[in-house]
C-alpha cells in the first residue's frame, strides 16, 4: 500500500451446499482451483475446509473497494455453483457442527492444529478484516492501543452469530466468545511502541512458541504481511453494506487516532478493564446494549457512542473521502444487524420446530449474502 490511509477489506464466507445451504465438510479441489485461477491472490482457503477468504487490493476510495466486494462475491458465488455449492457471510453458520470439519492441508496449519488441537477444529468462525495503512508503519503500535476503547462498538454494529451448532447462544455475537479460546487473541496487552510490540514476539519467537507476529491474533495488530493496522474484531457482515460502513469509521478513526497523539493517550489497566466489560457487552447485546464510560458518566446506549464517535471524526472522514460511508453505520443503528435479522427470522418460525426455523435462517443468510 502506497499511499497513506491506504486501505483493504478481507471478508471470510463459509462454503455451503447450494440446496440445503449446510456447511460444505471439505473444499472440492476443483473450485478452489478454477477460483484461484479466476481471482488469483484475491482469494485464499482457510484453516478449515469449509471457509474461503477473498482479500480486496488496496484502495483509497470507498466506492471502488464496495465495487471490488462486490465483484469478489459474485465471483467466488459463480464458481462455487459450477459445483453445487454457494457462500454465506456469517460470524458463525447456524447450523454447523464443528466435529464434522476438516483441516485444511498446509504445513502453517499442520502446525497450528498440532499447537491448538480440539480449540483449532472449533474454529469455524468467519471474521471481518479491514487494513489500514498509517504514514508511519512504526506508530502502528501506538494507534493501536489508542483504538482499544472502540473495537466493542465495531464488535456490536457487525454482530452476526447468534447460533452455535444449532441453538440459540443468547449472545448476538458468539464468534468472539468461541474464538478467544485460541492463545494471543482478545484485545492487546497495554504496550505502547513498537519496541515494546517487537520485544513481546521476539520472546515468544525465542521460546519456540510461535514463528513470526502472524500467529498473534489479536481484535486488532499491526499486520505481519502489511504495512498496516489491522482491525479484527467484527464477525463477518452477512450485508456488504454493512462491511464498508464498518471499513469506513474505521479508516477515519486511524486518522483522527493519527494526528491527534493525545487521544486516549493515557490508558491504563482500569481503562482496559472497561473495555473488556464493553467487548462482552457488544457481543451478548449487540447495538441494544450499553456501555460502561471510563468518565464517570455511567451507561450509555450504544447508538448514543455511534453518534458521539461519527460527530468526532467527520472532519476526518471529510479529509479521506468516506463520510458517507461511515454515516451508513447509523443505518445499521436504525435496522438492526445481521444477528438480530436472524433472531426475528428464527422467532417467526419457531413453533415450526427449531430445524425448519434454522433452515428459514440460512436461506436468509444465504440471499442477503447476494444481495
Amino acid at each position: 500500500m502506497a499511499e497513506p490511509f491506504g486501505f483493504g477489506i478481507e471478508e471470510e464466507y463459509f462454503l455451503v451446499d447450494a440446496e440445503t445451504k449446510s456447511v460444505a465438510r471439505g473444499m472440492p479441489e476443483a473450485f478452489f482451483k478454477a477460483a484461484k485461477c479466476a481471482l488469483g491472490d484475491r482469494i485464499t482457503g482457510e484453516f478449515l475446509q469449509s471457509q474461503i477468504e477473498v482479500l480486496t487490493a488496496p484502495h483509497r476510495a470507498m466506492a471502488e473497494a464496495r465495487t471490488e466486494l462486490e465483484e469478489l462475491r459474485r465471483s467466488v458465488a459463480s464458481i462455487a455453483a459450477t459445483h453445487g455449492l454457494a457462500i454465506l457471510a456469517a460470524g458463525t453458520h447456524p447450523t454447523a457442527f464443528w466435529g464434522r470439519s476438516r483441516q485444511t492441508e498446509g504445513e502453517r496449519y499442520d502446525a497450528v492444529m498440532d499447537d491448538l488441537q480440539m480449540i483449532g477444529r472449533r474454529n469455524m468462525l468467519c471474521g471481518l478484516h479491514v487494513h489500514v495503512e498509517l504514514p508511519d508503519p512504526n506508530r502502528r503500535v501506538d494507534v493501536m492501543m489508542r483504538m482499544l476503547p472502540y473495537l466493542p462498538l465495531f464488535i456490536a454494529l457487525s454482530t452476526s452469530s447468534p447460533f452455535w451448532q444449532a441453538r440459540r447462544t443468547g449472545l448476538k455475537g458468539y464468534r468472539l466468545a468461541a474464538y478467544d479460546e485460541l492463545p494471543r487473541t482478545g484485545l492487546p496487552e497495554l504496550l505502547r511502541t513498537q519496541d515494546d510490540f517487537d520485544a513481546y514476539v521476539a520472546a515468544l519467537v525465542r521460546a519456540r512458541i510461535i514463528k513470526d507476529s502472524s500467529y498473534i491474533w489479536w481484535a486488532i495488530r499491526p499486520s505481519h504481511n502489511h504495512p498496516t493496522l489491522e482491525l479484527r474484531a467484527p464477525d463477518c457482515c452477512t450485508r456488504l453494506p454493512d462491511s464498508i460502513a464498518i471499513a469506513a469509521l474505521y479508516r477515519a478513526l486511524a486518522h483522527k487516532l493519527f494526528h491527534d497523539p493525545s487521544l486516549h493517550a493515557n490508558i491504563d489497566a482500569i481503562e482496559r478493564a472497561i473495555i473488556v466489560e464493553n467487548k462482552w457487552r457488544a457481543q451478548r447485546y449487540g447495538i441494544e446494549g450499553t456501555f460502561a464510560d471510563g468518565r464517570g458518566n455511567g451507561a450509555i446506549p450504544v447508538s448514543t457512542m455511534l453518534d458521539q464517535v461519527l460527530g468526532s471524526i467527520a472532519t476526518d472522514a471529510d479529509a479521506l473521502d468516506c463520510r458517507a460511508e461511515a454515516e451508513q453505520c447509523r443505518e445499521i443503528i436504525a435496522r438492526g444487524t445481521s444477528a438480530d435479522a436472524q433472531l426475528a427470522i428464527y422467532a417467526k418460525h419457531e413453533a415450526e420446530g427449531n430445524d425448519f426455523a434454522l433452515r428459514v435462517v440460512t436461506e436468509w443468510l444465504a440471499k442477503e449474502t447476494m444481495r
